[in-house]
């Protein structure tokens, strides 16, 4: 029993990350885009947030500051890229695949960079502040001692969309603008100022997530390498919960023990397995996905479908 306790409570904080980048998405496509550069944007918040952590080491800034200006500064990291996608796509009616795509390897590489130099850099250690993320449960010997500060927040953004989309009237012309973006500017909603808010918050969340990764849960200089790889297990979480902001919190934490099944799930079962069967089960994730993918498509239940403008650029003139 205390092995599955453990199992979970390391599963938590791991589905955290794959929550923000998963939350942050669900809004960007409630919109009508398709934001392939999630894991891009996850990197750059982790890189920089990291760097306001730098400057501010040293310079005697309270616990509680230095949490929440490196987290601003991870949003406000996301949110320039949101913006840059924005422009591209809603402005420029960029191809959303192409720019998403480019987004991310734009994000990882520039991620590389910056992390890469301070981690040459002992003076400009960041990870004087991880225990500091840690709160309140930093001194914990056991792996509750993940679930910080950042664990809290990823939950309360996730409910708060939630109600925002199910339960207002900014909710209702997001999700009108996602379905029909001819109908809703048609009905006076401004279909552009709606695409580039909720795209530009959506990927502020998401930056969240590599902050939270690196100071959080992992706690390394190498910590930077490994976000991408869940950024795209965000990106399908985002279809597993079926777009609903709410699930994605389950979702996330299955996602976290279908991630690490390969480390724990042998040690429960008293079974041995290779070492080279640990990357296949790391793989659930993905399969798990793909199931419920032929599932919803087979039901054909419109609520579980994904907006109907989703990927599709909106050329006003035409409608």
């Amino acid at each position: 029993m205390s092995m599955f306790l453990s199992y979970l409570l390391m599963s938590i904080p791991l589905g955290i990350t794959f929550l923000y980048g998963c939350v942050g998405e669900i809004l960007t496509e409630k919109a009508g885009h398709l934001n392939l550069g999630i894991p891009g944007i996850m990197c750059m918040g982790g890189a920089c947030g990291c760097i306001a952590l730098k400057m501010m080491a040293g310079k005697n800034v309270p616990p509680f500051l230095i949490v929440t200006i490196s987290i601003l500064a991870a949003f406000i990291g996301g949110i320039l890229m949101g913006m840059i996608y924005s422009f591209l796509t809603v402005t420029l009616k960029a191809n959303q695949n192409v720019t998403g795509l480019a987004m991310t390897t734009f994000g990882v590489g520039t991620t590389k960079f910056i992390m890469s130099g301070m981690a040459n850099n002992a003076a400009g250690d960041y990870l004087y502040a991880r225990n500091y993320f840690l709160f309140p449960f930093a001194n914990n010997s056991t792996n509750l001692k993940y679930c910080g500060v950042m664990v809290f927040l990823a939950i309360i953004i996730a409910v708060i969309a939630a109600f925002v989309l199910s339960r207002t009237r900014v909710g209702l012309h997001l999700r009108a603008v996602g379905e029909n973006p001819a109908t809703a500017d048609a009905v006076g909603i401004n279909v552009t100022l709606y695409k580039y808010t909720a795209t530009c918050i959506g990927s502020g969340v998401a930056a969240l997530g590599g902050l939270f990764y690196i100071m959080d849960y992992s706690g390394s200089f190498e910590a930077y390498k490994s976000i991408e790889a869940f950024g795209w297990l965000a990106v399908a979480l985002v279809i597993f919960t079926l777009w609903k902001p709410l699930i994605s919190i389950i979702g996330s934490i299955l996602f976290g023990m279908l991630y690490l099944a390969g480390s724990y799930i042998p040690t429960i079962l008293g079974i041995k397995l290779e070492m080279s069967a640990t990357p296949l089960l790391q793989m659930l994730p993905y399969v798990v996905t793909v199931i419920v993918l032929i599932v919803t498509s087979v039901r054909k239940k419109r609520e579980n479908q994904p907006p109907a403008s989703l990927g599709l650029p909106y050329f006003r003139e035409d409608r």
